[in-house]
């Protein structure tokens, strides 16, 4: 068998995720001849001892020098936005693939030098947006490819988290469109293939009044407008207490579809005699989207092995961070804001 080492680097809330997510893939990727194997390092030295030996893993003390000095074959990044560019180089530097969560860095212009530095050493680096993985999404954009659906005339995405993260990580996430809405941004320029040109936002702040006091609202509203003219709407709570709700309504010259609309939808009808849907709701992000964050490390062991093309690079995650970035300036300022829109790679 073909071996394939993984390094990971941070076993937080989302490194333990994506742990347990790696040794779950092994069955799959054994059956295809390929043994995966994980290593991982965190500074919590105890903690990532104890999530190594849960999930198989050898856990490597000093830092990301040092676990890829252990022998990886490649790279991947859950530790705090902060770090991800000097971690992406390093990865880089070694010669090896990355993937790293997103975004690039805490904002456009820090993460400009990284997406040179990437192109100039020819860097492989995989962003982590894991909608593009969710059955949902990939299902509405093989329709709208294939023309069932006809010309989209409409778009209305939204996320609601059922309870608001801590004020702390609030204060240093750069705001709702740049932590949450950020991924409506991606899958929207993903699934029509097209570009956000202006944003106009509004948001509002009704819940704890400490996330207002740290700068953020805790429910916004941006309308975007597309390169070719078409209208969309992206809408984000802290506080949807009907549970953890992520969809996207298309509507088209055909037909109409709405990705995350089944048993589990965090929603209720009114209307007399229907019980759709009646199925218990998701409670977090990690819950609604448990099958793609395992696809899109499937997908990365893949793009290892050079069985695809990269399936986010760090291009396509800029390209999402500049529209939250002009969301929030939207949001800040009253006014619409126009993106600033690079060439396609």
């Amino acid at each position: 068998m073909k071996q394939v080492t993984l390094g990971l680097v941070g076993v937080g809330r989302i490194g333990v995720m994506h742990a347990r997510n790696i040794a779950a893939l092994r069955a799959q990727f054994a059956a295809r001849g390929v043994d995966l194997q994980l290593k991982l390092t965190d500074v919590a030295e105890q903690h990532a001892g104890n999530v190594a030996a849960e999930v198989g893993a050898e856990f490597v003390r000093g830092g990301a020098a040092l676990l890829i000095g252990s022998g990886v074959d490649a790279l991947v990044v859950a530790t705090g936005t902060p770090t991800h560019p000097e971690l992406i180089r390093t990865g880089v530097d070694a010669g090896i693939p990355v993937f790293c969560e997103k975004p690039v860095a805490g904002s456009v212009a820090d993460s400009l030098p990284v997406l040179e530095y990437i192109a100039e050493r020819g860097g492989v680096v995989q962003i982590g947006h894991q909608r593009r993985f969710d059955a949902g999404y990939l299902e509405a954009k093989r329709r709208f490819d294939a023309g069932e659906i006809g010309w989209i005339h409409s778009l209305r995405a939204m996320t609601g988290d059922m309870f608001p993260p801590s004020v702390e990580f609030i204060a240093t996430s750069g705001g709702l469109f740049r932590d949450c809405s950020v991924h409506d941004f991606d899958i929207l320029r993903w699934l029509t293939g097209r570009e956000i040109v202006e944003v106009y936002a509004r948001g509002s702040n009704n819940g704890d009044p400490a996330i207002g006091e740290v700068g953020d609202v805790d429910t916004a509203l941006a309308v975007v407008t597309f390169d070719d003219g078409t209208v969309g709407t992206v809408s984000a709570t802290r506080y949807n207490g009907a549970g953890h709700d992520v969809r996207l309504e298309i509507q088209g010259s055909k037909s109409s579809v709405m990705v995350g609309l089944d048993d589990k939808t965090a929603l209720r009808s009114t209307e007399p005699g229907v019980a759709f849907p009646a199925g218990e709701t998701h409670k977090t992000f990690a819950e609604r989207f448990d099958a793609a964050y395992r696809a899109e490390l499937a997908a990365f062991v893949e793009l290892v092995l050079g069985e695809r093309e990269n399936p986010c690079t760090p291009a396509d995650a800029v390209a999402a961070s500049r529209v939250a970035d002009a969301a929030q300036e939207s949001l800040e300022t009253g006014r619409p804001v126009r993106v600033e829109v690079a060439a396609r790679a």
